[in-house]
């Protein structure tokens, strides 16, 4: 939904008061709950979005670069092309987020949750994505060049035509399956032929 102008006000407000509950560990202010707002017409790099709720929100194009949704709930939301170089996720809910095109060089995903989140055609170069949740996750043509995939659990995600060269942590990785063709013609890999044809990917 696009902001009108008559809400517009009421939504810095409310970025407001949730900064004020962050810097006061909740004392005061008001926790942040956002649902299917277009956020594309504010700055949003002057406040506090972690721990916050933003439910079916629009972040396209946006430049969120080194942003902090540390412990945030962002399902169904859309951060296509956005520029999240060097962002803070960890511990997310990134539930059916979209983060088709987007630059993600750097950028912290530790202990998310990226259950049908999509990162079809995103950087993912030197991502942190240690401890991540990856069931039925789309990496379609993702770059994820020296990615640190440690203890990160794999079911159904889809990796046809990704990069993985330089791959970290495949060994410590959780790999139930993987899917090297398309969602239209998947080819299914398990466990350890899975990780056999990451492991020979990532030394590419």
């Amino acid at each position: 939904m696009i902001i009108l102008e008559s809400d517009f006000n009421n939504i810095i407000d409310q970025l407001q008061q949730h900064k004020l509950w962050v810097d006061t560990v909740g004392e005061q202010g008001k926790k942040l709950g956002l649902d299917e707002i277009d956020l594309r017409n504010i700055d949003l790099r002057n406040y506090s979005l972690d721990q916050a709720y933003f439910t079916e929100c629009i972040f396209n194009s946006m430049n969120l670069q080194n942003s902090d949704f540390h412990n945030s709930v962002l399902c169904s939301s859309k951060f296509i092309s956005a520029n999240l170089e060097g962002a803070n996720f960890y511990k997310a809910d990134l539930s059916y987020t979209n983060f088709s095109k987007s630059y993600m060089q750097s950028t912290k995903l530790a202990k998310a949750d990226c259950y049908e989140a999509i990162f079809r055609d995103t950087d993912l170069t030197n991502a942190n994505l240690v401890a991540c949740l990856f069931y039925d996750t789309n990496f379609q043509n993702a770059i994820l060049k020296n990615a640190d995939i440690s203890v990160a659990s794999f079911k159904n995600v889809v990796l046809h035509g990704a990069d993985l060269s330089g791959l970290r942590g495949v060994e410590e990785a959780i790999i139930s399956s993987i899917n090297i063709g398309t969602l239209d013609t998947p080819v299914i890999l398990r466990e350890e032929e899975a990780r056999r044809w990451i492991q020979t990917e990532a030394g590419k």
